[in-house]
């Protein structure tokens, strides 16, 4: 059966540079790799030729070569069928290809695995007076910690720790899949590349122990919900003393009874009374930081208005400026009228022409709207 050509499996032109070549190689190892396709004759198939394909490629003499006479160039030579790979005039080493795309993937060079330990997360409620003047809170956390026994190297006293005599200390040991090898983490070792000897019977060799502790956490002046704080190291002990993980404050605020509350500005609905609005005066209201102002409305304020109070919402984070407080003024019915209180109302209902800004606006359009026609 004759060779396709090499191009022709990359897909890409002649003229393809080597980025293009490298780029189009990598992307039909992936795909066609046996170990995302098991038992899958044709994409072993596929994954040889582009191989080949890449091996000559890539290499500019053997380029060349190729196309001065094409598969020709290499057909009774060191890379002829059935001398050296087996894989039809490759001769190259197909682990070293694969290691130039996929080493770190594979885990190819490690010695043994060095893990960090687990990141925490913990989720702090604070109320919105706290998170406008900053608080230090104390917090309990149980986690996994160096162990008091080993002091963290998972080594009983008299115990020894030596390397792996499968992996030779590397973590890793290289398996033969038919044509290709691959590296998987050793077996004996757990992919530590080391064996103790005499474990410690307190952490059973792991050097970590659960333990609780009391962490104080300065939340700053501004923060909002989703605000995420970074204790560095304060995570989980990583196995035999490798590092520690990181702990995350992610900060919830608490609704507030007065206050509500938009990024860094404060809002506060304060109730009018029907016959102040109509008649103005003026009104104390609270502030963020538990203090009070006073503010004077108009005749005839309207349920809504707003009055903005500037510098009196929260802090920004980091330094930046300071957001306002809105005060919106909440117009209120009157209910359980009197008699005399309803008798007054009517009276002014009926000797009033204007019975307000919105009512004679609605009312206009009600009549521009009725008699369009």
């Amino acid at each position: 059966m004759a060779k396709r050509d090499y191009y022709e499996i990359l897909s890409v032109d002649r003229k393809a540079d080597a980025g293009t070549i490298k780029s189009a190689y990598r992307k039909l190892a992936m795909k066609h790799h046996p170990d995302k396709n098991p038992g899958d004759k044709k994409a072993e198939t596929l994954f040889k030729e582009a191989t080949e394909a890449y091996e000559i490629l890539k290499d500019e003499e053997k380029r060349s070569a190729y196309d001065r006479f094409g598969h020709a160039a290499f057909e009774g030579g060191s890379g002829s069928q059935g001398q050296g790979s087996g894989f039809g005039g490759f001769s190259g080493n197909f682990s070293d290809i694969f290691d130039e795309f996929f080493g770190d993937v594979m885990g190819g060079g490690s010695q043994g695995k060095q893990n960090r330990g687990a990141d925490l997360r913990y989720d702090l409620d604070v109320s919105l007076e706290e998170a406008y003047s900053g608080i230090q809170k104390e917090i309990p956390i149980t986690t996994a910690g160096k162990c008091d026994s080993c002091q963290g190297s998972g080594v009983s006293k008299g115990g020894r720790v030596n390397n792996c005599g499968t992996c030779a200390g590397r973590g890793r040991v290289r398996v033969q899949q038919g044509f290709f090898a691959v590296e998987r983490e050793c077996n004996a070792c757990n992919g530590e590349g080391q064996i103790i000897s005499d474990p410690c019977m307190t952490c059973r060799g792991n050097g970590v122990q659960n333990k609780t502790k009391k962490l104080s956490v300065n939340v700053p002046p501004g923060v909002d919900n989703g605000t995420r704080i970074r204790l560095s190291g304060e995570g989980e002990s990583g196995p035999r003393g490798s590092g520690s993980g990181d702990l995350y404050i992610f900060v919830q605020v608490r609704l507030h009874n007065i206050f509500s509350r938009e990024a860094k500005d404060i809002y506060c609905q304060v109730p009018i009374d029907m016959p102040s609005a109509a008649l103005g005066g003026s009104l104390e209201v609270p502030t963020i930081d538990g203090g009070r102002l006073k503010i004077n409305y108009d005749p005839g304020t309207q349920s809504g208005k707003r009055f903005r109070l500037r510098g009196k919402g929260m802090p920004g984070l980091r330094g930046s400026s300071r957001g306002d407080a809105y005060v919106e003024a909440l117009v209120e019915t009157p209910v359980n009228l009197t008699k005399k209180q309803k008798d007054l109302l009517k009276e002014f209902s009926l000797e009033g022409k204007s019975k307000g800004p919105q009512t004679d606006s609605f009312s206009e359009k009600l009549k521009r709207f009725w008699n369009r026609s």
